[in-house]
């Protein structure tokens, strides 16, 4: 799943018109790495949103910018495996 959000964040940074050639797991969403604004970030986090069905609060943003690519993408696929077994357990 890590790997598809990875994808599907990098495909979203390069329509956005970052340069995400470069880009590793390690490379910092923030200033130290591809350098997202604020509102780059709540860009990217409203498309990840309707993407995979999960929410962040506004108050997440400031970490956010501090978070490397992998670290990002593990925290958007857990936020989807606790929605998918909150889910499973509703059923």
């Amino acid at each position: 799943m890590q790997d598809r959000i990875r994808a599907f964040v990098l495909a979203a940074l390069a329509e956005m018109q970052y340069d995400v050639s470069e880009a590793t797991g390690d490379t910092d969403l923030g200033p130290a790495g591809l350098d997202l604004e604020s509102l780059a970030l709540a860009d990217l986090s409203v498309q990840v949103e309707d993407e995979f069905g999960i929410k962040f609060d506004l108050d997440e943003m400031e970490t956010t910018a501090l978070m490397t690519l992998d670290e990002f993408t593990g925290d958007v696929a857990r936020r989807v495996d606790a929605l998918a077994a909150t889910a499973g357990s509703a059923a």
